[in-house]
């Protein structure tokens, strides 16, 4: 009986520092997490509902993440491993991720160029500007159909052109839409000619803009696809390892070989967020933004 005891107590020992260990995870992602601005922070009941979003916003992933460290500390008895697998889960589409965030604004920069090829035929035919933007928000393209709708709204309720523009321009939230938004303002206030051949110009840029995000998507696919399979493969290794070889990994069974492995985990998450970092799209800041009285009067 005292053998038994004491036989199960190293492993209770874990157990009991795997839940330490995710506790203060938990803790450390909520302080990572941007809080909402506000006076309402010191409400019991906000905290509630903003601690209900943010588990909502990881889906499915929270709850696979916990399977994941339960499974991973009960098969390796490493804390550190564990927590790796759960921070691994939920961060997984900030590292890995990104290839739908990259169609979705292809796709949009695509409406775009669209839309201004409409909004530029439409003006071809003797047709306001106002009116123009209002018969083009009728067939707006799917990605960008909420914003022109809402800008053509607001012109029908009297909102004037300038401001309205404007307002499309913080709500597309692009460089590129601040072009063209750039050359229709400049249009409202000046009423010159060649605005269709300069919408025939910034459609063009526009299209060119999302062949070479194309290109660059295409030659990251094989690159996100190499950094999974080494990481699939690594974690398979290191389970396989202390499933059937314990003898060799017996090392880290102990506080110092513990450490040893945070260090090793740490190396390869800093990896991972530099993969990320020279994966990102080194995009040019907008140079259009509604000055807080535009923006109070455009709503």
């Amino acid at each position: 009986m005292i053998e038994s005891l004491s036989s199960s107590a190293p492993f209770a020992g874990v157990l009991l520092a795997g839940a330490l260990a995710g506790g203060g995870l938990a803790l450390l992602i909520d302080a990572l997490i941007r809080r909402e601005r506000g006076t309402a922070g010191t409400d019991d009941r906000s905290l509630g509902r903003r601690a209900s979003r943010r588990l909502r916003g990881f889906g499915t992933r929270l709850p696979i993440a916990v399977l994941a460290g339960v499974f991973t500390l009960l098969v390796t008895a490493w804390p550190v491993a564990a927590i790796a697998a759960v921070t691994m889960i939920l961060a997984w589409p900030a590292l890995m991720g990104g290839a739908r965030e990259e169609r979705q604004q292809a796709d949009r920069l695509e409406a775009l160029a669209l839309w201004t090829e409409s909004l530029r035929d439409t003006i071809a035919g003797a047709v306001g500007l106002e009116q123009a933007v209002i018969a083009t928000s009728r067939a707006a393209p799917a990605p960008i159909a909420d914003e022109i709708i809402t800008l053509a709204d607001r012109l029908r309720v009297r909102v004037p052109l300038p401001t309205a523009l404007h307002r499309l321009a913080d709500d597309l939230d692009d460089a590129s839409a601040d072009l063209v938004v750039a050359a229709l303002l400049l249009n409202s206030r000046l009423r010159g000619p060649g605005l269709r051949h300069v919408l025939t110009s910034l459609a063009d840029s526009v299209r060119a803009e999302v062949e070479m995000r194309g290109r660059v998507t295409a030659g990251r696919a094989a690159t996100r696809r190499s950094v999974q399979i080494v990481v699939a493969v690594t974690l398979l290794f290191v389970l396989g390892l202390r499933t059937f070889n314990p003898g060799y990994v017996e090392p880290y069974q102990h506080p110092g070989g513990q450490v040893v492995l945070a260090i090793v985990v740490g190396f390869f998450g800093a990896g991972f967020f530099w993969l990320k970092q020279l994966a990102s799209y080194d995009l040019p800041e907008r140079f259009m933004h509604t000055a807080p009285s535009a923006e109070g009067g455009a709503r």
